[in-house]
């Protein structure tokens, strides 16, 4: 490399970041995404038979988004234009979509307009683009970390094709940091540096599929710690560089559903040590902890049930414990009712019992209250009959009568054999028995 390139290759060091640097020029170099961007699948069909209109890319922080926009453009021969939601407002919007029409009223190219963040846009921002984006003035690519189905307006979504990016793998993390180490021109190739298994490893696994975050934290090991001897990047040096991760939490977004979902899924099948993870990742996210208590409350009688008649007093001292010592203290309390419901066995006896009475009454099943249960504390209630043989059921020695409640044979709830339930199972079948004798 001559002085001048060399030259040329510090000036852009100094401007762009790595990860700028290493964005991939082609769709061949492009790392992740193949299960909708491989050979065969929807988006790479899409691009070949030159039909791609808007779409909607939606995924965590560091994972293609931008670079496949930018891509996309350079592949559909489009000209590229970019605005972010978080700075551009409908003004700028309406810039970029008269500059796309005069364009093509000039025989010009179509215009990729890029927008990242769209989830920031509100609604009237978000309708500006409608009309154009269904003329095909604009091939509209927006990029979000949340849900699209939460976070962009219907008719919008309606007319994108939404694809969700996964957190690149390991490996492919591996393999954007080996290409960074050896590229002279827009790598780190220059600085002979080598990093060792242990970093590799640690870096790969830390980095949470982020190759914003991956390559940050390489040119920060490299680019601290001076010239002189060949540089090899030891753990240590690699965890000085990183520092503490920021924890990936949306308290009000996709990450706040989808980890409750996980936590209230892995007490539910019994695993304690999954449960603390979702747990853990959810106060470190900043999560309500009010909101954590009312879930597993929820799930004590969801879940748990009669199975352990113990599973929601518990929770519901927790949710008052936490409520009267706060943070950090109620983790403990949190922590100790996770495990407890996990561990505890599972009914969801109660849950279907009332979802199967409910829809009953939905659909149309209105019972009228048998004669001799209705209340007969009212003036006239005697004279039409109300309460007239009903048997008090503490007048009998076992404290149950052979009586009708319900006036047709219906059974809604059904003890699981497991838990305290399996008893309460024998005990409700003598009760039914007597109980069928009123109904024969």
């Amino acid at each position: 490399m001559s002085l001048f390139e060399q030259e040329e290759t510090r000036n852009l060091e100094r401007v762009q970041p790595l990860a700028a640097r290493m964005r991939p020029a082609t769709l061949g170099e492009f790392a992740g995404q193949s299960h909708f961007l491989g050979d065969g699948k929807l988006l790479r069909r899409l691009i070949e038979a030159d039909r791609l209109g808007s779409v909607l890319f939606f995924g965590p922080p560091g994972c293609g988004k931008t670079t496949l926009a930018q891509l996309l453009a350079t592949e559909t021969r489009c000209r590229f234009r970019q605005l972010s939601a978080v700075t551009s407002g409908v003004k700028d919007v309406r810039e970029v979509l008269e500059s796309a029409r005069d364009e093509l009223a000039s025989g010009g190219r179509r215009t990729l307009l890029f927008i990242d963040e769209i989830h920031r846009f509100n609604r009237a921002q978000q309708d500006a683009l409608l009309p154009d984006v269904e003329a095909g003035v604009v091939t509209l690519v927006g990029a979000t970390t949340s849900n699209p189905s939460f976070a962009v307006n219907g008719a919008l979504l309606s007319r994108s094709q939404v694809f969700q990016f996964q957190p690149l793998s390991e490996a492919e993390i591996a393999e954007l940091v080996r290409r960074a180490l050896a590229d002279r021109e827009r790598g780190l190739g220059r600085h002979g540096v080598a990093i060792d298994d242990e970093a590799m490893a640690f870096l790969c696994q830390v980095c949470d599929g982020d190759a914003r975050r991956a390559l940050t934290a390489l040119e920060i090991a490299v680019l601290s710690s001076g010239s002189g001897t060949p540089l090899v990047i030891s753990r240590e040096l690699m965890e000085e560089s990183l520092q503490r991760k920021a924890i990936s939490y949306d308290a009000s977004g996709d990450e706040h559903y989808d980890s409750a979902s996980a936590l209230i899924k892995s007490i539910r099948g019994s695993d304690p040590d999954a449960g603390l993870y979702w747990l853990a990742r959810m106060l470190e996210g900043g999560e309500d902890v009010r909101f954590l208590c009312r879930r597993l409350v929820i799930l004590a009688s969801e879940d748990v049930g009669n199975a352990d008649p113990q599973a929601l007093p518990l929770a519901v001292a927790c949710m008052q414990a936490c409520e009267f010592i706060g943070l950090p203290e109620c983790q403990l309390t949190l922590s100790q009712t996770v495990c407890y419901l996990a561990c505890a066995p599972k009914s969801n006896a109660a849950t279907t019992a009332i979802a199967a009475a409910r829809d009953d009454i939905r659909q149309g099943r209105t019972l009228p209250v048998p004669v001799h249960l209705r209340d007969r504390h009212y003036r006239g209630a005697e004279r039409l009959g109300h309460g007239q043989g009903y048997e008090y059921s503490h007048d009998n020695p076992t404290g149950i009568v052979a009586q009708d409640y319900l006036g047709v044979d219906r059974q809604y709830y059904h003890p699981v054999p497991r838990g305290f339930e399996q008893e309460l199972a024998e005990r409700l079948e003598r009760i039914r028995e007597t109980l069928a004798e009123a109904k024969s």
